[in-house]
């Protein structure tokens, strides 16, 4: 085992959870997941893999929750028939099977894209199907990300409180800022020293990379796409909440530093996700005020929203024409995306990824075997029809919790969670190469879970 500088956060969050409990914690963990390149510690005898501070904070979690009364019933009740915490069970079973089974029984039966470590750096190539120990290391991710749902879920079952999670989740976004704020400044004044006493996990980090002249913005994380992925959750929490007629004061400004962040980001897929995301939250939105008045702050969003639109097509579009820089950055984030060589590699482990599904007769190579540039396609290739569906009615499950009939605060909080886990996905859907969709987004859905639940007769 390899100590690091950042194996001190590790041990200041150990001890929040042993003096607070898993449930009073829940902020600090919250506040760690912005660090995601921040190893606890390295471990070179399984190929210099790192365990980060959160899957540091999620284990003591789960540990401290077991210790509790009753907690194998409690924690049951979360993984009752046909609620969401079902269907993420019986994935995480299959995906177990898959990971030591499906390998070796469909070894070299098809080729898949896997992840090979050089000296300088990691690299994608296509071989021949075989278990390796990314079957093992994917596998352990994946079993975090459920023990995250189900500790929090059965938690705030039983405790709902809706401030707990909107200071959880603005410590999160207040971290996030600051560090990806310090990021630029740090790379350009030089100082990237400063940045490397968090960046301490075996991942390849891309620090310096320029777009248009602009440094690209990447924080905590290893680089801008999964900058975005992450900020892009938070930000759809915010609105959303904000939407809902959430009450906390300072919602307006945590939503405007997120939404600065996301376009600061230049990360095309984040780009790209949140238009799809303000289209699907403005078609529901308008949806639901059918027949009846529009809410103030709905309206107030599409007139500001179709304005602003307006004033920076207007102001792009002529700075696009007139400036060489702002044409080089759009031509690469966004207009030459798909046809430039990163675009169509991506595109190529889609295709792959497809193959493997269909050479594994709809089974699956096994989660850990191959990687792919969608997270649906990930799903199929790695774990099947029937894992990928299992995650399906998870998710699906998920976005039709009901609220709080009697609460319009913890209402808005859960609809702000769905909001989180529907961007997440969007985001997913476009850059993810495995099932593994991030203990954040885990920790989204268990607290809307638990929320949810926490409404219903007879739940606790």
């Amino acid at each position: 085992m390899q100590v690091l500088p950042s194996t001190v956060l590790a041990v200041l969050l150990i001890l929040v959870f042993v003096l607070r409990g898993p449930y009073r914690a829940l902020p600090f963990l919250m506040a760690s997941t912005p660090f995601g390149v921040t190893a606890a510690f390295n471990l070179p005898a399984l190929g210099g893999a790192s365990i980060m501070i959160t899957d540091i904070g999620v284990a003591f979690a789960f540990a401290l929750f077991l210790l509790q009364r009753d907690a194998a019933g409690r924690g049951l009740g979360t993984l009752r028939p046909f609620q969401p915490g079902f269907f993420l069970g019986l994935a995480l079973v299959l995906a177990t099977v898959s990971a030591i089974v499906f390998p070796r029984f469909f070894a070299n039966q098809t080729e898949v894209f896997g992840l090979a470590h050089s000296t300088d750096s990691d690299v994608i190539i296509l071989i021949p199907l075989h278990a390796t120990n990314g079957n093992i290391t994917q596998l352990f991710r994946l079993y975090l990300d459920v023990i995250a749902f189900l500790v929090y879920a059965t938690l705030l079952r039983e405790r709902p409180d809706p401030r707990l999670v909107i200071v959880s989740l603005a410590a999160a976004s207040i971290l996030n800022f600051a560090l990806g704020w310090l990021d630029i400044l740090a790379g350009t004044s030089g100082a990237n020293v400063v940045m490397e006493l968090i960046r301490t996990a075996n991942y390849s980090i891309i620090k310096n990379a320029t777009m248009g002249g602009l440094k690209r913005m990447i924080g905590g994380f290893s680089e801008a796409s999964s900058f975005g992925y992450y900020t892009l959750g938070l930000f759809g929490f915010w609105l959303q909440y904000w939407l809902s007629g959430g009450r906390w004061r300072w919602t307006g400004w945590v939503l405007a530093g997120t939404t600065l962040l996301v376009l600061r980001s230049t990360s095309s897929s984040a780009y790209v996700a949140l238009v799809i995301l303000l289209v699907l939250i403005g078609a529901v939105a308008l949806m639901r005020s059918l027949g009846r008045t529009v809410d103030r702050r709905l309206m107030s969003l599409i007139l500001w929203g179709v304005f602003t639109l307006w004033l920076a097509l207007l102001v792009l579009g002529t700075a696009y024409l007139l400036s060489d820089p702002v044409q080089a950055f759009f031509n690469r984030t966004l207009f030459n995306k798909l046809s430039s060589s990163s675009g169509v590699e991506r595109m190529s482990w889609n295709i792959q990824a497809l193959e493997n599904f269909l050479d594994t007769a709809m089974v699956g190579t096994g989660i850990g075997s191959m990687r792919a540039s969608n997270w649906l396609l990930a799903c199929l290739g790695s774990i099947g029809l029937l894992g990928t569906g299992l995650l399906l009615a998870f998710l699906g499950r998920l976005f039709v919790a009901p609220g709080a009939s009697d609460d319009s605060e913890t209402t808005a909080v859960i609809e702000g969670l769905k909001a989180a886990c529907l961007a997440t996905l969007i985001s997913a859907l476009l850059i993810v190469p495995t099932p593994d969709l991030g203990v954040p987004f885990f920790l989204f859905a268990g607290l809307l879970v638990g929320l949810s639940r926490s409404t219903e007769v007879g739940s606790v």
